[in-house]
């Protein structure tokens, strides 16, 4: 199968090029950089080069394939300060939904599918893959995807677990370290029982492929290893490695942080791993966390 990747070398997607470049199949990436080029070449990918702004790049990547797996989302966080606002998010959800939307388009009238991501955010705790994605949410992914398939294109959605952990981490848990860092203390909400699900990386990577393999027949997947994992027991980990206290603090302390922080993203799994045959192999989360290289 060949399989156009958007976001091919970020976190996620190049975990993804990777996984279905070693289970045989062929790859073109998006890649924005010539830096980034070299990687994903070196991976064996087809380069595409452009960025999600490129409709015409994108929708010629789209016809030139069998299967589209969309990973790309522009993160301010990544490379941005704490005191933030996070406004940014707002313009890459739209852009974000105009990419499905046109890709979409492209696949209309075919059986080839399309594969965008989507988190968890918004959904009841213990949520499973039945579970209609929150409306009032500013990421339109899942949204957009079902938009598209009720248009007759079989597009479903991963649902990535907030923590996509592995070494090389720039996600959410490495915006709580930046934030203990800068504050001096490993802080969590209320008493900290609000509960994250996580996935390794190259798990998560995993549940794309096998869902192109299996036909793409659900909606919705979820790429979720640990289920439910106490925020608290996130932060004293952080806090022990980098020295810190760890103590409850108000919604203040986080800022635009505050909601993920003090989010219910726990989900279930159970049939994403039956449906696939997905057993996760990676470390769990708090075990992941727990290494010194996770902080250098």
């Amino acid at each position: 199968m060949h399989v156009f990747v958007t976001g091919a070398t970020g976190w996620v997607g190049s975990a993804v090029v990777k996984d279905l470049i070693e289970a045989g199949h062929t790859v073109s990436g998006l890649a924005r950089s010539k830096h980034k080029a070299i990687e994903l070449a070196a991976m064996g990918a087809t380069i595409v080069e452009g960025d999600l702004e490129d409709a015409a790049v994108l929708k010629q990547a789209a016809r030139n394939a069998d299967a589209i797996i969309h990973t790309a989302f522009k993160h301010d966080f990544v490379h941005g300060a704490f005191d933030q606002d996070f406004s940014g998010f707002m313009e890459s959800a739209a852009q974000d939904q105009r990419v499905i939307e046109f890709l979409g388009e492209v696949l209309a009238g075919s059986d080839r599918p399309l594969l965008v991501t989507s988190g968890l955010a918004g959904l009841p705790r213990g949520a499973t893959e039945a579970e209609l994605p929150n409306v009032g949410a500013p990421r339109k992914s899942e949204t957009a995807a079902r938009a598209v398939a009720d248009r007759g294109v079989r597009a479903a959605t991963v649902r990535l677990a907030p923590s996509v952990h592995g070494l090389g981490d720039y996600g959410f848990i490495a915006v709580l370290a930046r934030l203990a860092r800068q504050t001096g203390v490993s802080a969590y909400l209320e008493d900290g029982a609000n509960c994250w699900s996580g996935v390794y990386r190259h798990d998560a990577a995993r549940v794309y492929r096998l869902a192109l393999e299996s036909g793409t027949t659900e909606s919705v997947y979820h790429a979720v290893a640990d289920e439910a994992v106490p925020f608290r027991s996130i932060a004293e980990i952080v806090g022990r490695h980098l020295g810190l206290p760890v103590e409850a603090r108000p919604r203040e302390h986080f800022g635009w942080f505050a909601g993920m922080a003090g989010g219910n993203m726990a989900a279930s799994s159970a049939r994403t791993r039956a449906l696939l045959g997905w057993s996760p192999v990676g470390p769990d989360l708090l075990s992941d966390l727990d290494q010194a290289a996770y902080y250098g």
